[in-house]
């Protein structure tokens, strides 16, 4: 076996001055390559700071009108949902006050200064409806002549707008309250609504009653669902938001199992939206909005700074300029950038002024979709009072 020496044989002193060169220059290197790679850094976080600032100083929003009546601020006008039609021409309310109120957005934008209106005044026409109003949608290919409606009875409605009458009456979720209804945008059409029976159902309107199609119970515990939304761009996908803090994606061919599930949420899930074909937003009482990823269920980003922590405060996506809005219970109405995680624009609502009543908060919000360099969008808040703003690309 072979003996290895351990004896130590000392450098020459002209050999220890080499070795301290070649130490202090690789030491010099290594300083600085750490200094240019924080200097990078350093850049790469300055461009984002300047990009999200550029986008924060993209808009200019202005309020444009105001829209209240004797009971604001009363507790019994509550704007639940508010939905444009087709042509993105008319404005439906719903809520607490057992009314859907139907505004021509002609008689609310533009204007010049500030407008303050009256409800009487401003809205073309209103049907009294038997229940309280959680939802309402437009139902495709009726030219905007009729709106589907879930409300607190757990009935799903349809009213002709133009004899201003139900045409359609749904009651298949046990008297349940419907959290949301949707229609699909292909032919035939098929509509869905979510309820606290814990199920969403999907329904013909051309039959009597609402043939059912497909049930589905998300959650095992059967959670309420909360919200339900058909793919608005393409595809044949419905995505559902449940109380047990998740989102579900179904393909309505197949509604056995869901394809994607969205986990990501600390609190229940109050509203699902889809942004495109391939990204979805959703909104939750743990005070956040998320982007997802729907081909890989990812997290792309979430969104905070308005509060969320008990109520349906709304959430619209504008997809043409990549704008998300929601309420707060801060009686604030909030924009995001879908690029960024901070807000880039905050409005803060008058608060209620009436002994005995809570602070309001913003409940509703809806951007209109047309255009891509000028926006409106929608608030309305707990008081009942209705918020019209208008946004320009500068």
């Amino acid at each position: 076996m072979k003996n290895f020496s351990t004896k130590f044989h000392p450098l020459s002193q002209e050999e220890q001055t080499q070795e301290r060169k070649g130490e202090e220059k690789e030491k010099e290197s290594i300083e600085e390559d750490n200094q240019l790679q924080l200097q990078v850094v350093e850049e790469e976080e300055d461009e984002d700071d300047d990009e999200e600032e550029r986008a924060r100083c993209e808009w200019d929003f202005n309020l444009s009108t105001i829209v209240s009546s004797d009971t604001a601020g009363a507790g019994t006008d509550t704007l639940g949902v508010i939905e444009f039609d087709p042509s993105d021409s008319f404005v439906a309310t719903g809520g607490i006050a057992r009314k859907i109120r139907i505004y021509s957005l002609s008689s609310l934008l533009p204007h010049e200064s500030t407008t303050s209106l009256d409800h009487a005044d401003a809205c073309d026409f209103y049907i009294c409806t038997p229940a309280k109003l959680s939802s309402l949608k437009w139902k495709p290919g009726s030219d905007g002549r009729v709106l589907g409606s879930g409300d607190y009875d757990g009935v799903v409605m349809e009213y002709e707008l133009e004899r201003r009458m139900p045409v359609f009456e749904r009651d298949e979720h046990g008297g349940r309250r419907v959290w949301s209804v949707d229609y699909s945008r292909w032919d035939p059409v098929m509509g869905a609504s979510g309820s606290d029976d814990g199920t969403m159902q999907m329904w013909d309107p051309r039959c009597e009653g609402g043939k059912c199609m497909a049930t589905v119970q998300p959650s095992v515990r059967r959670s309420p669902v909360c919200c339900v939304e058909f793919n608005p761009v393409g595809g044949a996908l419905v995505a559902v938001g449940c109380a047990d803090r998740r989102a579900y994606v179904y393909d309505i061919r197949k509604m056995v199992d869901p394809v994607v599930v969205f986990d990501g949420h600390g609190k229940t899930v109050t509203y699902v939206r889809f942004l495109d074909a391939h990204t979805m937003a959703s909104a939750g009482t743990d005070g956040c909005l998320k982007t997802w990823s729907i081909n890989d269920a990812r997290v792309i980003r979430t969104y905070k700074g308005h509060v969320n922590n008990r109520s349906f405060v709304g959430l619209s996506v504008w997809r043409n300029g990549g704008l998300l809005g929601c309420g707060s219970e801060s009686n604030e109405v909030f924009v995001y950038d879908r690029r960024w995680s901070e807000p880039i624009w905050v409005h803060g609502f008058e608060p209620v002024a009436r002994a005995g009543y809570d602070q309001g908060f913003v409940s509703s919000v809806c951007w209109r979709q047309i255009e891509e360099d000028r926006c409106t969008l929608v608030a309305g808040g707990s008081d009942g009072v209705l918020q019209v703003f208008a946004g320009k690309r500068k």
